[in-house]
């Protein structure tokens, strides 16, 4: 009797190892895929429906702060500024946040493509990095016509974009250690840097030792 009680207790313990260690496994998992340049791994390891709607409020929460910050062009573009800066963030979510693009942009470590462009002009418009004089011209000489202003600030940003892509691609670094913690019994974070950007992804327990991405939160 007393060897199958501390036989069960060791079943116990490792199905409570199992358990608790899991989600440093999933991260191992995942950092040797992305070192492997295997994007169907990781692009496999997303939650798409969670992710891709966290991605959208970041930006477009960030885009209406920015706003707030320049009174000018909020009353010379109003509300319309704001619509066709919010479509085009989904738009370029809805292209980059895809299994297909995930897999590519790891497979070739960054390099650039239209959708990741498109995504890296939508984070660089919502995080206040618009060209604030141009912009005011532009709405004056085309006499508020806000969606040919915002098509010439996104192709300018993703020209400026594309670049620094390429260049963060070749020249960024990437964490040796990411920083992994508990954020709730079925809530683990993984931080740490991407081609020099810092990030934080959030990994959600899905049955006993799976797990993942529902969030990824942005630089």
């Amino acid at each position: 009797m007393k060897k199958l009680m501390a036989f069960l207790m060791l079943l116990v313990v490792i199905a409570i190892a199992i358990y608790a260690g899991s989600p440093y496994y999933s991260a191992y998992q995942l950092k040797k895929a992305y070192d492997a340049k295997d994007g169907a791994t990781i692009a496999a390891a997303i939650d798409y429906e969670q992710v891709r709607p966290s991605i959208e409020n970041q930006l477009t929460n960030r885009f209406a702060d920015t706003m707030t910050k320049y009174p000018l062009v909020a009353e010379l573009g109003g509300d319309p500024l704001s619509q066709a800066a919010n479509s085009f963030i989904v738009q370029a979510v809805n292209s980059a946040i895809t299994p297909q693009n995930i897999e590519k942009l790891i497979n070739t470590q960054g390099q650039a493509n239209t959708a990741t462009k498109e995504l890296a002009a939508a984070w660089a418009i919502s995080s206040n990095q618009i060209d604030l004089k141009n912009l005011i011209q532009d709405l004056i000489i085309h006499r508020g016509d806000v969606d040919a202003v915002v098509k010439q600030q996104v192709q300018q940003m993703m020209n400026q974009q594309a670049a620094q892509l390429e260049q963060q691609a070749t020249q960024g670094i990437d964490s040796d250690k990411p920083k992994l913690s508990y954020c709730g019994i079925n809530c683990f974070t993984v931080s740490g840097q991407v081609k020099g950007y810092p990030i934080t992804v959030e990994m959600q327990r899905e049955g006993f030792i799976d797990w993942k991405i529902i969030d990824v939160v942005l630089p």
